[in-house]
């Protein structure tokens, strides 16, 4: 799935994703995923539908889903680079996630963010509804 606007490029290909510039984001600027070696990074990848954004051929942005395609879906790995932030890129690529086809009907999507609640609740996210049905297993370092 390819969208385009202005000339920018949001694609589903994973055979484009530049992996190198990926895990440096995730590795030197998120606070999310900091300790992420490259390998998980690639099962990750693998095992996602992601969604690169580009500027001609560089990589400027990414985000994947982790869905049965049915009924649940995490978000996760949203970013667009600091010099390409004010320019509306996160919004059209959530509205690229949220129309994505195999991604329609789904029962829940969830998500974590720290400091981005502002654009995710522009798309539905919100609080849990029932945080007391709700667990987790955080790995001793998850943020």
């Amino acid at each position: 799935m390819k969208a385009e606007r202005d000339n920018f490029e949001i694609d589903t290909d994973k055979a484009r994703l530049d992996v190198d510039a990926i895990q440096d984001f995730l590795s030197n600027e998120s606070y999310w995923a900091t300790n992420r070696t490259r390998e998980q990074t690639e099962t990750a990848i693998t095992n996602s539908i992601c969604f690169g954004v580009y500027d001609g051929e560089r990589q400027i942005g990414f985000a994947r889903v982790v869905s049965d395609k049915a009924t649940f879906a995490y978000l996760g790995d949203v970013y667009i680079l600091e010099d390409y932030r004010g320019q509306g890129l996160s919004k059209w690529l959530m509205q690229t996630i949220v129309e994505h086809p195999d991604l329609q009907g789904l029962r829940r999507w969830v998500l974590a963010t720290k400091d981005a609640h502002g654009l995710y609740e522009q798309y539905g996210f919100h609080g849990f509804v029932h945080p007391e049905r709700w667990m987790e297993r955080p790995a001793p370092n998850a943020y």
